[in-house]
């Protein structure tokens, strides 16, 4: 299977909040940089996942974006077991 890059930064950065959650959302400057991935090119990726419910957002000071848990994350295999990227 052949993931697009933007397809591979956007799990990279739902691991990144799922690693990085806490009670709080967690700034998108923050997960650009960790990530390495330029902010404008981040803001439209978050923007589509956001759209499909695969995230929460804030608007306002910062664009915050929300929490995700490594679960969420869980896909099948083979034998129909969840397991956590």
């Amino acid at each position: 299977m052949i993931v697009s890059t933007k397809g591979r930064y956007a799990l990279r950065v739902m691991i990144d909040l799922a690693e990085h959650q806490s009670e709080k959302y967690v700034p998108l400057k923050e997960v650009a940089a960790r990530q390495e991935i330029s902010e404008k090119y981040l803001e439209n990726i978050l923007k589509v996942l956001v759209q499909n419910g695969f995230l929460e957002g804030l608007r306002g000071k910062g664009d915050y974006f929300g929490k995700i848990t490594l679960a969420d994350l869980a896909l099948p295999d083979q034998a129909g077991n969840d397991y956590v990227i």
